[in-house]
């Protein structure tokens, strides 16, 4: 099935950016007319998945954020959330709650909040190379 519509988005991981990604995601959404709890589960969810490129693929140096979001006829909304940081040697230990390659401030909960806030959730990376992580989402679709 074709995408009725798509977006992409290209930033420098500063901290500032990821409320603009939030925004920008959320509002490309509306077309879609979700529900308010839908509208901030995503916004949510791909608050978590910016602030991990942030904070996690580029710990010492600033680098590329891509966010890419489809929207389908029936609902479905993937986004991909992409960087080209340092990558994840073991994306299932990662993945596990209170993990963190961040310090004592961060709660090791990133991936789980995406996770409880979307329908899928998928992560890939290669050492190195960056990590991508893609969310998908079924908004309800309201009848005229």
């Amino acid at each position: 099935m074709k995408p009725i519509n798509e977006l992409r988005l290209e930033f420098p991981s500063r901290s500032a950016n990821e409320g603009f990604a939030r925004t920008a995601v959320a509002s490309f959404l509306a077309q879609l007319d979700p529900a308010v709890d839908e509208m901030a589960d995503v916004r949510t969810a791909v608050s978590e998945a910016v602030t991990n490129c942030i904070v996690h693929a580029y710990p010492d140096r600033i680098g590329p954020v891509i966010v890419q979001v489809r929207l389908y006829r029936n609902g479905r909304v993937i986004i991909r959330v992409k960087d080209r940081g340092c990558g994840i040697p073991d994306v299932e230990k990662a993945m596990e709650p209170l993990f963190t390659t961040g310090g004592e401030e961060r709660s090791g909960l990133g991936f789980s909040v995406m996770e409880s806030f979307t329908d899928r959730l998928k992560v890939t990376s290669r050492v190195g190379k960056g990590t991508t992580v893609t969310m998908e989402k079924y908004i309800a679709v309201r009848q005229p």
